[in-house]
């Protein structure tokens, strides 16, 4: 069954680059035609450069409710909003964008509460985990907070950007009480290693970490979407370790930002959590 596109139909995009593996559109696609939503949404691939002439466009669409934004636009964008939601504000980037009625954008992020949920719904809690995140760009934020938020016993951030990792580490632990600290990309001694970097979406990149390094039976959490399973997934696997790809992050950062544009969504049955996660770092508005 295929959406009917009408005169009266609400536009919602995702803007990035590249796009070629996002499932934003096709899952809020079903979702509007699940709840017979009279909108659509449709990629707009849009390069770093032209980014800000993609912002004088869409201002200009009278019909835009929605704005999902990904790499690499998730922190430069947050200079084109209106204003902040308190998640955007901490993390200082932000995923989704809600086009008010009256023309104001309202920026949030969703990445790491997604991420923690995501990691919930598939049996790996976070909660008094050593916890070992690669990469402290716009993803990477957002979950640091939320990670060490949601109870993680000890936070351990690499990003190739040495000052980049520290200035977070420092952030989240001033923010959550979490003993959180910067450090190398060695995975061995953590209980949970997270890739938020994008290595794994071309197929000749590096690992981000060295998989004979990881210690069997830890788990290991990569947000890339695909390929399912990605290399380090693989790798971890036949490392004797408990895996989870992108798919469990993708659609609780998905309930979360649908929530905010005004739609009621969710996974399989799955319900949000009321834990201290969701009344501490993401405050109502």
């Amino acid at each position: 069954m295929m959406a009917q596109i009408t005169g009266s139909t609400r536009l919602y995009g995702l803007v990035g680059d590249p796009l070629t593996t996002a499932k934003s559109p096709e899952l809020l696609n079903r979702l509007f035609i699940e709840q017979r939503a009279d909108a659509v949404c449709v990629p707009f691939a849009v390069k770093d450069d032209d980014l800000p002439a993609f912002v004088t466009g869409a201002r200009a669409l009278g019909n835009l409710s929605g704005v999902l934004v990904t790499m690499p636009h998730k922190q430069r964008m947050l200079s084109f909003v209106d204003e902040l939601h308190p998640t955007a504000r901490q993390v200082g980037a932000l995923n989704v964008i809600r086009c008010d009625k009256d023309g104001r954008w309202v920026g949030a992020i969703f990445d790491g509460l997604g991420c923690v949920l995501g990691m919930q719904w598939e049996g790996n809690d976070p909660v008094n985990k050593s916890v070992l995140l690669v990469g402290a760009g716009g993803a990477g934020r957002a979950i640091a907070f939320a990670v060490a938020s949601a109870g993680a016993r000890a936070l351990t951030i690499f990003d190739i950007d040495e000052r980049r990792a520290d200035e977070l580490a420092t952030s989240v632990a001033a923010a959550t009480g979490c003993t959180t600290n910067s450090g190398s990309a060695d995975p061995c001694g953590f209980e949970i290693v997270i890739n938020a970097t994008p290595l794994g979406m071309r197929t000749h990149d590096p690992l981000p970490v060295n998989p004979e390094r990881l210690d069997p039976g830890s788990i290991v959490v990569d947000i890339i979407n695909a390929p399912e399973p990605t290399p380090l997934c693989r790798a971890a696997d036949a490392r004797g370790c408990r895996t989870q790809g992108g798919r469990p992050m993708h659609e609780g950062q998905a309930l979360h930002a649908l929530r905010f544009l005004g739609f009621d969504y969710r996974p399989d049955g799955k319900s949000l959590p009321n834990g201290p996660e969701t009344t501490q770092l993401w405050p109502s508005e």
